[in-house]
């Protein structure tokens, strides 16, 4: 793993995960050490939900060569943070339509449901990035 630390003003915190299951947990622990550094403990709960979304995505979806890993980057945007999410597969994620009896398939509607916005942007080299913003003012529409 590799970290670049960031302070509520700089720039962002980049760490790189295995294509593995723990590392869903993994970085939720560092996106919610980051936020309490950030002063953002208010949208903690929300940013660690779409996090959870998109890495749980990149480790069942990017079906890449072994040795590929899934990089995070947290960037402190206004009152909220702008996740990212950046994996090796060309493949964009799409909404899926599940059953009401389906396991899968809800977490892009959940990444929606709970930050202001959110996108798939290209990358250098090879892969995408799927990025979220969750605010504290996004927040409000749900109150």
């Amino acid at each position: 793993m590799q970290t670049r630390q960031a302070n509520s003003s700089g720039p962002p915190v980049v760490r790189r995960w295995s294509r593995h299951p723990r590392s869903v947990g993994c970085a939720r622990a560092e996106l919610l050490t980051t936020l309490d550094g950030w002063g953002l403990s208010e949208v903690a709960d929300s940013a660690a939900v779409v996090l959870s979304e998109l890495v749980t995505n990149a480790v069942r979806h990017a079906h890449v060569s072994p040795g590929r890993e899934i990089e995070t980057r947290y960037l402190r945007v206004g009152d909220g943070v702008r996740i990212e999410v950046h994996d090796a597969a060309e493949q964009r994620p799409g909404r899926a339509t599940p059953s009401a009896e389906a396991e899968h398939g809800r977490g892009l509607f959940i990444v929606d449901a709970l930050s202001e916005c959110w996108g798939v942007s290209e990358r250098d080299g090879a892969g995408k990035s799927v990025w979220a913003v969750v605010t504290v003012s996004g927040r409000e529409r749900w109150l």
